[in-house]
């Protein structure tokens, strides 16, 4: 049904014999009707408008912005012309708004009116006034929930008056309730980012990522917060740096939006020192201090989280939904053009599906998206790894929050290809509630899952302050039938037993053991452990976990990983190939085993990885392997592998332009002839231009062929 819309009607029958509504938009657009069958005839303009919004309880119209807009007619001779006019058939008829049943809930209410699966129940851990604006969360090695309060956004605060927090929450007696309550921290400014490790708190409070050392209560810090990097931009404090989590390689990874430019190092570092972000990922070393940028673009990013294979992917804003993250890859960017005038061209969702209706825009969905998911907004990130009791379909699925929709999205995530495909399955959870906003979460030691909720009335960002309600918050905590209360600290436990926890099922134990035996650094007996599961577990992901735990404890060998390239298991070879490079000295060893597995390995998984730390390679060293991977003419139409290759191969066009051109004429990845020939346009040098001439003739051709396959 067309809620609102022009009708032109005869008046004397009153028939319409033409109809159309409009595009969504509060630009208008001219329309051309052909009346030449309807002349000598008296008519009128009716116009419809039965938009009513979106109903909350009892029948009562929740206040939103909506209305019909019409200028004149005009009568033409002949058919006028405008490049802006608006065609019946671009209109696609949009569904009613979604009726959400309730807002302005208390804790306690909300929870009693959210919709979950069969045995699963949710209750309120902790509400307001306990806990207000909670924009981040964290649990520590003793199942303690850690949150940042955000209550200076949306505004930051002058220098030394911030009044933003951080609290530990714990469940003293297994009831469901955060009935301990402890201020950490007071006084920050602008707090978005938050994770718990190495004998700190790791925040982000732009411009500075910080560490806050803990004292040995673990309720206190002991000392004053240490700026390690500064120069994150908050032009648009909503796109911040965000979304901390530990990576299985034991780097810390965030995000940062699109509507920010941050130039980011370490305090009193130059210009040339520093590196400069506009949106992806990025990461920090905790020991070693080293900070990279590691993927660009995409939008607002708030939402980050590791598979059990340890592939990284985000939850985004306004474009599709999911992203596999790869390393050094650039993905399409909500707006703008990208940094580096050489990309061309950047990798897209791996969503085979979008949560919002139409094909008029992500935001023309909204409050009408509910059949499909919720509309664009999302926030937080989690595979659910926890307790093996849950059921099947939920494991190693990607739970994203939707905030438009007020409900928890969930997809599979399949390999296809290099890979990863994102498949659309039922939600998980719906609010029922126009006013929550749930942000991330975390699943604990029994299984079950916190989730922080900011609760406002405002659905989105605005800089004016007085239209944010500053006085609520929640913490939920969902949980399956058969989870069991668990207290436990795993700090207090022996090397020997960190080791035995990379076994179990809930990864909440693997994750917080391995970072754990990370801080407590080399030890030999842990070393031969790890490599025993490693040489003999049976399980592939046992494996895994063995491989990154003998990596961040320093006992991963050169000579282990050369062996790691031969196995039989895909993602062990691939992660061999990823932490072969990961320090960027490669030896000639490695090199020469790379290029043969870029022509050999029958992994597109391990040939996209080999393609990915190419550009942690130095460019004269990368043409072997480049030249193999470019053999490969079963990953031409790959999502991936063409893009990254591309990527690593780029700044070898102008070191050697005529064997970038032999490459270039020899490879049947799409475009990589005309990007060369592109870049070799860039370069001013008479190699250049002579090798770009050569190559005119086969770049029309190709372009040609193209074309015409596309247009078939």
């Amino acid at each position: 049904m067309q809620e609102a819309r022009v009708e032109l009607v005869l008046s004397d029958t009153d028939s319409v014999f033409f109809t159309i509504s409009g595009n969504n938009h509060e630009r208008l657009r001219p329309v051309v009707v052909d009346l030449t069958d309807y002349q000598d005839q008296s008519m009128y303009i009716r116009l419809i408008d039965n938009e009513t919004g979106i109903f909350t309880a009892d029948n009562n119209e929740e206040d939103v912005w909506a209305h019909i807009s019409f200028d004149d007619f005009r009568f033409y001779a002949s058919r006028p012309d405008f490049p802006n006019e608006l065609r019946p058939d671009e209109i696609v008829l949009l569904p009613p708004f979604d009726i959400i049943k309730h807002a302005g809930l208390t804790g306690e209410e909300a929870a009693k009116e959210m919709e979950l699966p069969d045995d699963f129940s949710i209750t309120l851990a902790a509400g307001e006034p306990e806990v207000i604006r909670p924009i981040a969360i964290t649990l520590d090695d003793r199942n303690r929930v850690w949150i940042a309060e955000a209550h200076t956004y949306p505004q930051k605060a002058p220098e030394g008056e911030g009044k933003d927090r951080i609290l530990i929450f714990e469940d003293t007696n297994g009831d469901g309730k955060l009935n301990k309550r402890t201020i950490f921290k007071d006084g920050l400014n602008l707090v978005s980012g938050l994770e718990i490790g190495h004998g700190g708190v790791w925040v982000g409070a732009a411009p500075y990522l910080m560490y806050i050392p803990i004292d040995e209560s673990g309720d206190q810090p002991a000392g004053e917060p240490q700026i390690l990097l500064d120069g994150w931009g908050y032009q648009d404090t909503h796109e911040t740096l965000s979304s901390f989590r530990w990576g299985p390689d034991g780097w810390l990874y965030g995000t940062t939006g699109i509507t920010t430019r941050s130039n980011i190092g370490k305090p009193g570092a130059s210009d040339d020192e520093r590196e400069k972000l506009n949106v992806g990922v990025w990461r920090y070393h905790p020991t070693e201090h080293q900070f990279e940028v590691y993927a660009r673009g995409i939008s607002n990013l708030w939402g980050l989280d590791f598979n059990e294979y340890g592939h990284m992917f985000v939850s985004a804003n306004i474009l599709p939904h999911l992203w596999h993250i790869i390393p050094g890859a650039w993905y399409r960017r909500q707006f703008g053009e990208h940094n580096y005038p050489y990309v061309y061209d950047d990798i897209k969702t791996v969503a085979d599906h979008v949560h919002w209706v139409g094909n008029r825009g992500s935001e023309a969905g909204n409050g009408r998206s509910g059949s499909v998911g919720g509309g664009h907004s999302h926030a937080g990130a989690m595979f659910y790894l926890g307790a093996e009791h849950w059921p099947e379909e939920y494991r190693d699925y990607i739970f994203m929050n939707n905030i438009h929709g007020n409900r928890v999205n969930v997809d599979l995530v399949e390999r296809r290809g290099s890979g990863y495909v994102g498949i659309h399955r039922e939600d998980f959870l719906l609010t029922h509630d126009a006013w929550s906003q749930w942000l991330d979460f975390r699943f604990g030691p029994s299984g079950s899952v916190y989730a922080i909720d900011w609760y406002d009335k405002n659905q989105c960002h605005h800089t004016n302050e007085a239209i944010h309600d500053k006085t609520l918050g929640r913490i939920f905590k969902i949980s399956h039938k058969d989870d069991e209360f668990v207290q436990i600290d795993l700090s207090e436990k022996s090397s020997t037993e960190l080791v035995e926890y990379q076994l179990h099922t809930n990864e909440w134990y693997v994750r917080h053991a391995r970072r754990l035996l990370q801080e407590r650094g080399p030890d030999e007996a842990v070393y031969q452990a790890l490599r025993e599961m490693l040489d003999s577990d049976p399980n592939g992901v046992h494996k895994l976990r063995a491989l990154w735990s003998l990596h961040v404890t320093e006992g991963l060998t050169n000579s282990m990983l050369m062996q790691l390239l031969d196995h039989d298991d895909e993602y062990l070879r691939g992660w061999a190939v990823q932490l072969a490079a990961e320090d960027k000295q490669v030896s000639e060893d490695f090199l020469a085993k790379f290029a043969t597995m870029a022509g050999q390995d029958n992994s597109a998984l391990v040939r996209l990885q080999l393609a990915s730390v190419l550009q942690r390679i130095p460019e004269e060293q990368r043409w072997d392997i480049l030249e193999a991977l470019n053999t490969r003419s079963e990953d031409a139409q790959d999502h991936n592998i063409p893009l990254m290759v591309w990527y690593a191969f780029e700044p070898l066009v102008e070191l050697d332009p005529e064997r970038a051109a032999r490459l270039a004429e020899q490879s049947t990845f799409p475009n990589l002839l005309d990007f060369t020939s592109r870049r070799l346009e860039a370069v001013e040098s008479p190699t250049a231009q002579r090798v770009l001439e050569r190559l005119a003739p086969l770049r029309a051709e190709r372009a040609s062929a193209h074309a015409s396959l596309s247009h078939h």
